[in-house]
């Protein structure tokens, strides 16, 4: 008897015998795969005509493909292996520890990603400062954010990163303070200054009345008194740039029609004669 070609033909024989099952285990899985993928959808336009937040959307979807694409990968493995497949998930709860220790920056940022959705600190659309980044949400990844800079740039940011990081939210903040430092001659009228300043920011559409906007004197020179204007602003009527811009101008017009000019560096010299003999 030939033990090399019984070998063969009970391999052969094995593996004409598998095939069968590894082909309903791809089927079960590009079932649950398709599932997943209609479940979604399906999800998104049912929560979408009930005007749920995106974020919501995004994670529930996240949820329901994950779980569903798992469930799949379980039955099929049962297809593979009937009646092993505690075996199985064993081997895999194996490979699945090694795998983790070495992908763990990402289930970091997929659990950062998790909770920055059920949290939510900013939404889509908002503008942030996050990591030394100012600019608009575009999208929650599972890793990562991305984020469109006030000067076109396109950033994406870890989402653990940003979990652990101090987060300024400037859509959420319905009125912004505005500063302008100023500098005023020693010899100028102080109360005709402020008058002249404070009556000029109020022109400005959207600067609020209350809290009323302040001129504060903070120094002293020889020449110049150092102060601040502080202002409040609706960041619904004016954008923030262009009120800072506009003030900075009708403050200047304001004070030159008032015949008040602004400091400037000066020199004293003293020249002293030689003394005639």
């Amino acid at each position: 008897m030939d033990l090399t070609a019984l070998d063969f033909q009970a391999m052969l024989d094995a593996i004409v015998a598998f095939l069968p099952r590894l082909g309903l285990a791809l089927l079960v899985y590009l079932i649950a795969h398709w599932i997943s993928t209609w479940a979604t959808r399906l999800l998104r336009r049912r929560l979408a005509k009930q005007s749920a937040d995106e974020e919501l959307i995004i994670l529930l979807q996240m949820l329901t493909r994950w779980g569903i694409r798992a469930l799949g990968i379980v039955l099929a493995l049962e297809q593979l292996a009937p009646g092993r497949l505690s075996t199985l998930l064993a081997g895999l709860g194996i490979a699945g520890i090694t795998i983790g220790f070495a992908l763990q920056d990402v289930a970091r940022n997929f659990i950062a990603g998790i909770l920055l959705l059920l949290t939510q600190p900013f939404e889509i659309g908002d503008t942030i400062n996050v990591n030394g980044f100012t600019g608009k949400v575009l999208a929650i990844n599972l890793r990562s954010t991305e984020l469109r800079e006030v000067d076109g740039r396109y950033v994406i940011i870890p989402n653990t990163d940003i979990f652990v990081s101090p987060i300024v939210n400037f859509t959420r903040a319905p009125t912004r303070r505005i500063q302008l430092p100023l500098g005023i001659t020693v010899d100028t009228d102080l109360e005709l200054s402020t008058r002249t300043v404070i009556e000029a920011i109020q022109t400005i559409d959207g600067v609020l009345a209350d809290p009323a906007p302040q001129l504060v004197l903070e120094s002293f020179t020889d020449s110049v008194i150092q102060a601040s204007l502080y202002y409040w602003i609706d960041v619904a009527k004016v954008d923030y740039a262009f009120a800072q811009s506009t003030g900075a101008m009708r403050i200047n017009t304001a004070l030159k029609q008032a015949g008040i000019t602004m400091p400037y560096p000066t020199v004293e010299v003293t020249m002293l004669q030689p003394k005639k003999e």
